[in-house]
């Protein structure tokens, strides 16, 4: 049996093997995430709330469908982030403007997902009081 170097890519998968791999490779994706990236882990117990939390406010569908969509997509956009700082650190392990950049950006774009949730959430929150009143 050939042993095989850890740098090299192991042979491509099709069909229904292949999907299976993939679902493999995502999972070990999020647990490696899970276990190296606090803001992952810190979003991840504010979304688990806010969607638990989803399930028993009295909104319409619609709102909930938005409010579910908005708050999943922080963890989008973390695990996107953290990929980008992943690469960055091994293209670039010295301090580089671009290196920076690169990772400012990226965690721009976790701030303004974060900012669109909260404002989604509370206009949700708004229109229960308003409805009330």
């Amino acid at each position: 049996m050939q042993t095989q170097n850890a740098n090299c890519k192991p042979p491509r998968k099709t069909g229904f093997p292949r999907i299976l791999a993939a679902f493999s490779y995502s999972l070990d994706g999020l647990r490696s995430t899970f276990a190296t990236e606090a803001a992952f882990r810190q979003e991840g117990c504010l979304v688990a709330i806010c969607l638990l939390a989803l399930i028993f406010l009295p909104l319409s569908h619609e709102w909930k469908g938005l409010l579910f969509f908005a708050t999943a997509t922080v963890l989008v956009v973390e695990l996107l982030n953290s990929a980008i700082e992943s690469v960055v650190d091994l293209s670039s392990p010295d301090y580089h403007l671009l290196a920076k950049r690169a990772k400012d950006i990226g965690s721009a774009a976790v701030l303004v997902s974060i900012a669109l949730t909260v404002f989604l959430w509370i206009a949700a929150l708004a229109s229960i009081v308003l409805s009330k009143s």
